[in-house]
């Protein structure tokens, strides 16, 4: 099992370079927790590049073991946590985003890999997922 960020799906659906390898990861995984923060996120990043890409993403999301999780009050806590050690204008080299905030949590609050791309969730304590 493994929790999803924003940054992997959005890789996949603009087939940047590491799209087979997330895919590959992603079809191995028994199940792929994504946040609801990370859906919105996603669906606001590709909006803003065109509906195609937006209707992409939400094919995407029909992975048969994508599972989406709600928001709860422990992750709640996580994700505040985490700003105030890894958040953006923090001065922590992870400059972690909001969207960022809430994948970290439901990986933390599960004790799950992330899968995700660029070096901003190498600088947590989150182990990487691929």
């Amino acid at each position: 099992m493994i929790a999803v960020d924003t940054s992997a799906l959005v890789a996949i659906v603009l087939m940047e370079a590491e799209r087979d390898r997330f895919l590959s990861v992603l079809s191995q995984a028994d199940c792929a927790l994504v946040s609801v923060a990370s859906i919105v996120e996603g669906r606001m990043v590709l909006h803003r590049r065109g509906a195609e890409l937006a209707a992409a993403f939400d094919a995407i999301l029909d992975f048969p073991n994508l599972e989406a999780v709600p928001v709860d009050a422990e992750q709640a806590a996580i994700a505040q946590d985490a700003f105030t050690r890894f958040g953006k204008g923090t001065g922590h080299p992870a400059q972690l985003n909001f969207g960022d905030l809430f994948a970290y949590a439901l990986a933390k609050s599960r004790g799950l890999p992330l899968l995700f791309k660029g070096e901003d969730f190498a600088a947590t304590d989150i182990a990487a997922a691929a």
